[in-house]
Order: C-alpha cells, then structure tokens, then sequence
C-alpha cells in the first residue's frame, strides 16, 4: 500500500496530511512530492518514508501510488502560481490510483458548493476517507 502525498508552495497542506496520516495509519509507506524543496521539506518534517522533489518526481511516483492524496489544485494545469505543470497535472488525474483531494478556492479557481470549514477538518476529512477506503479493501480481500 502505498500513499502518495503531493503538494506545492511551502508544503503546509501536505504536511499536516502526512501527519494526519501517521496518526490514523502509522504502518503506512508515505511517499510525499514537492513541487520545490520547501513543500519537500515540510512534509519530511511531518514523517512521510520516501521523498522527492519536482515534476520528474510527480510522474514516476504516480505510476506507484496506490493513493494520491493533496490539493485540488494539483490536478489542475498551472495551478498554485504556477507550480502545477501540465505534464504534473496530467500525470495525477490520469494515475491508476484514488484519489483524494482537499478541497478549497485558491488562485482563481472557486469550487461552488464547498463551505469554509477550516483546513484542518478538510485534512481530517481526507484522511478518514483514506483510512474507509483501506479498510473497506482490506476486508474485501
């Protein structure tokens, strides 16, 4: 089972996805991609297993991942001023893995429908559908 944690800019949302997924899944393999250092920097800091840094990164651990977790913005091309490239944004939306995604309007892009409930219920969020989903498969299996 691998879990794919994928953030840009300075890397808080996918630091405290990773912590959030330490907490609920501390036997997890937590591979986290940084758009640059910092967002690298900060989810290592949160504990994930395997790091790596820029779009290179994003494609091949994709290919891996079982789950993809982040904001909604890395699926979009350009998003995050610029940090999302489209072979990145591509190579997410078209990964044979679930995807979860965080939720909220950011850098002109408005996701109607969604109430501003805080990022840290957005993170516990996602974090309890991954931890369904795991379980949901592990019973099947």
């Amino acid at each position: 089972m691998n879990i794919l944690v994928v953030d840009a800019q300075g890397g808080g949302v996918g630091k405290q996805l990773v912590t959030e997924i330490r907490k609920a899944l501390p036997d997890a393999m937590v591979t986290a991609v940084g758009t640059n250092a910092a967002a690298t920097a900060a989810m290592h800091k949160a504990g994930a297993d395997q790091l790596a840094t820029g779009e290179n990164a994003v494609v091949v651990a994709v290919r891996k991942a079982d789950f993809i977790l982040g904001p909604i913005g890395i699926v979009i091309a350009d998003a995050m001023l610029g940090e999302i490239t489209p072979t990145m944004a591509r190579a997410i939306a078209q990964a044979d893995a679930v995807r979860i995604l965080i939720p909220f309007s950011h850098c002109d892009t408005y996701i109607a429908g969604v109430k501003d409930v805080g990022m840290s219920a957005l993170i516990r969020d996602a974090v309890a559908e991954l931890t369904e989903l795991i379980t949901a498969g592990t019973a099947e299996a």
